[in-house]
């Protein structure tokens, strides 16, 4: 990646060689292991969100953020960034009514399966209301 802002839709020209196949082969992911041995991630559960994405959640949606935020979880192994933030959700609101011992060991299968086909890795759909941000400016 280039040091600039970050965009949540990054144009392919500011990414570089390096930083394309960190986010493909999800190695990128790897630092927040340090937040998850620190006590505020898990490795399996609902991936964090910003708060302009929280401020645009109904009652029904906040309830995803009663477990911790994880590395991976069901929305990862269901179609990762090719998927609307409203499908992620749902997912995660699957794994908080779900959350079990085997629902996270067979999250964490399906993971290694999902990172090797790197499908649904770049970019959010653009025209989803949860991952704009100029709505929010």
């Amino acid at each position: 990646m280039i040091h600039a802002d970050n965009p949540l839709h990054p144009e392919t020209e500011r990414i570089t060689t390096v930083g394309r196949w960190l986010r493909r082969s999800s190695l990128d992911e790897l630092p927040q292991l340090w937040n998850v041995l620190r006590g505020e991630m898990s490795i399996v559960g609902p991936r964090p969100t910003l708060a302009y994405q929280v401020d645009r959640y109904t009652p029904r949606q906040r309830r995803r953020l009663s477990v911790l935020p994880g590395i991976t979880g069901l929305a990862q192994i269901r179609g990762r960034n090719s998927i609307s933030w409203s499908q992620r959700i749902d997912f995660d609101l699957e794994y908080v009514e779900r959350q079990s011992l085997q629902l996270d060991l067979a999250i964490l299968s399906l993971t290694l399966f999902a990172v090797l086909k790197r499908e649904g890795v770049e970019g959010h759909p653009r025209d989803d209301p949860l991952a704009r941000v100029e709505d929010c400016v």
